[in-house]
């Protein structure tokens, strides 16, 4: 289930106690905008708002200011960006556990080993889940199936059934390695400001600013994450704090589902670039998976750029 559509089904549970009784019937846009303003009144970041072709030079005078840690939360588009930031602090309805303290989630950070326990778990879901598929298909040998397509010479082909199980039970291998490509684009800067459709600045963008001068524990003070393949937020700062050390990583963005870090030291070799880049899958598959289809594709963008991007579906 996509995260807003789990917002939506939430909305009503959540609220239907707490919207005062009004004559005619409470509409969703009620609904809606009471859970903004009780988000809003315990989200534990102060809001400034921007424009998006300023946002990169508001964002640096903040964090010059000295006055705690700037992150650009996103900008007023259809998808309503800073909607699901304020999830975690909306009233809990019945399916919203409570939240966990920050020390908690700062702690357990501590115990992280970075890449090697993000390595380890991926192998681990990746056996449980062709495991269960196994075991599924065992029981019942005429299972139904997804429908499974591969493009090959320009044309798209559909998949036979034992072509479709072998594909299934190979989904945990990596992406292809790939050829080293001659050119590469440099990663997109400061991505979350810009309009998608059109290519241009978003007309308001909104940075948070939180009290704090350790900008990794950022991830824990907003309980980000932990949703579809998102890591969950003692990960977020484990990763952040081990690349801040390596190569001098700063956040500098982190919407609904998107982090631009910026870094002070890209890799120097091929090798070091390709040992990054299985970093970044580990942390993110979708930027292989749904992005740029190899591990040398990425690790050429990352010795091209001082700007990583990350985007969970």
């Amino acid at each position: 289930m996509q995260r807003r559509d789990l917002l939506t089904g939430l909305l009503a549970g959540a609220l239907g106690a707490t919207i005062p009784w009004k004559a005619q019937a409470v509409t969703p846009d009620d609904i809606a905008r009471e859970y903004q303003r009780q988000a809003m009144a315990q989200f534990p970041l102060k809001l400034i708002e921007t424009t998006g072709d300023n946002a990169l030079a508001k964002w640096q005078e903040l964090k010059a200011a000295g006055q705690g840690t700037p992150v650009v939360l996103g900008g007023e588009d259809e998808h309503q960006s800073l909607g699901n930031l304020l999830m975690p602090f909306a009233p809990n309805g019945p399916y919203v556990p409570p939240l966990r303290p920050v020390e908690d989630i700062l702690r357990d950070a501590d115990l992280i080993k970075f890449p090697d326990d993000f390595i380890q778990r991926s192998k681990d879901g990746n056996d449980a889940a062709i495991r269960q598929f196994k075991e599924m298909l065992a029981a019942k040998p005429d299972m139904p199936l997804p429908t499974m397509t591969e493009s090959k010479d320009g044309q798209l082909r559909t998949l036979t059934r034992d072509e479709t199980i072998a594909a299934m039970l190979g989904s945990g291998r990596e992406p292809p390695l790939g050829d080293w490509p001659d050119t590469t684009d440099a990663m997109n800067g400061l991505s979350v400001v810009m309009d998608y459709r059109t290519g241009q600045p978003l007309q308001k963008v909104i940075i948070g600013l939180a009290a704090t001068d350790d900008w990794t524990t950022v991830p824990a003070i907003l309980r980000w994450g932990h949703w579809n393949g998102c890591p969950k937020p003692e990960e977020h700062v484990a990763a952040f704090r081990n690349w801040r050390d390596r190569y001098g990583a700063e956040l500098v963005a982190i919407t609904s589902d998107v982090v631009n870090l910026r870094v002070a030291r890209r890799p120097q070799t091929r090798d070091e670039a390709l040992a990054l880049a299985r970093e970044h899958y580990v942390y993110c598959p979708d930027n292989i998976d749904q992005g740029v289809g190899t591990f040398n594709a990425l690790a050429a963008a990352l010795m091209n750029s001082d700007w990583w991007y990350f985007w969970w579906d």
